[in-house]
């Protein structure tokens, strides 16, 4: 007989402020001791993760489709813009020759300086405090064994995550753990670097951080914390990289000590 499907209702709000990072520190903790303890609050907190995640795959998909579309917009938009400024500039440069030359000089200027692709402080400290994921090596992959993975974490290696995530997903669960496969579906997505890719990435990088039996746990909380610091989630990372900094066994305990004592977090 198949189980009865876990029931959202009682614990919908909570479960929606423990995702987005909105509890307090002791909120949080107290939830997670619930979670460990109520076997009917983790199963609607399964089933309300794994709604999300299915969610968010649709949503991309058609969020990729307005993006395309919009872009033909900006395109169509950008093209009839440049063609009515040069017809501009030819009318004006008759009329006030030098004058006009000047005034174009100082207006494509202002453009540039308005226009111009900005660099917010967030991109910088991002690219020099956080370590990404290297891979599964060539030796654990064994490619005879598993082509699939091994493609994976090439297209991975490449800088090519979208491809990197759609190979992934035909991996087959009997040939790599489920722990496995849920992690790296997380530092994929993290590593696309788009506001809705690393908030997507988030349920799957907490789902292997609260496998305390899993070897990639205290990896996946470091990029928790990574993720939650990259959506502007400042209390949930500060908590998140606390905790990594704090133990001696993580990996990252150096990378997330020399962010948590930089500017680059802001204070709470």
């Amino acid at each position: 007989m198949t189980p009865p499907a876990a029931d959202l209702r009682p614990y919908l709000d909570e479960l929606e402020r423990f995702a987005d990072g909105q509890m307090s520190t002791a909120e949080q903790e107290a939830f997670e001791v619930r979670l460990e303890k109520d076997p009917a609050l983790y199963q609607a907190y399964q089933a309300y993760e794994q709604l999300a995640a299915d969610l968010r795959w649709v949503a991309g998909h058609e969020t990729l489709y307005q993006r395309l579309l919009a872009l033909d917009r900006r395109l169509d938009q950008r093209q009839d813009a440049l063609t009515r400024i040069k017809r501009r500039q030819r009318r004006l440069q008759r009329q006030w020759g030098i004058v006009v030359a000047v005034g174009v000089v100082a207006m494509l200027a202002a453009w540039w300086f308005l226009m111009r692709p900005a660099t917010p402080d967030l991109e910088t400290a991002w690219s020099r405090y956080y370590v990404p994921e290297a891979g599964l090596t060539d030796e654990v992959v064994q490619e005879s064994r598993r082509p699939l993975l091994a493609e994976a974490m090439r297209q991975y290696r490449d800088g090519h995550y979208t491809p990197a995530l759609y190979t992934l997903r035909r991996v087959p669960t009997s040939s790599l753990g489920q722990d496995t496969l849920t992690y790296y579906s997380g530092i994929f997505l993290l590593s696309q670097n788009e506001p809705e890719q690393v908030r997507a990435a988030q349920p799957f990088l907490r789902r292997v951080a609260m496998q305390s039996g899993s070897k990639l746990e205290k990896r996946a909380r470091y990029h928790l914390g990574m993720a939650y610091w990259r959506n502007q989630q400042i209390t949930a990372a500060r908590n998140t990289l606390r905790a990594v900094a704090n133990d001696a066994r993580n990996p990252y305990q150096d990378a997330a000590r020399q962010l948590l004592r930089s500017n680059a977090l802001p204070q709470e």
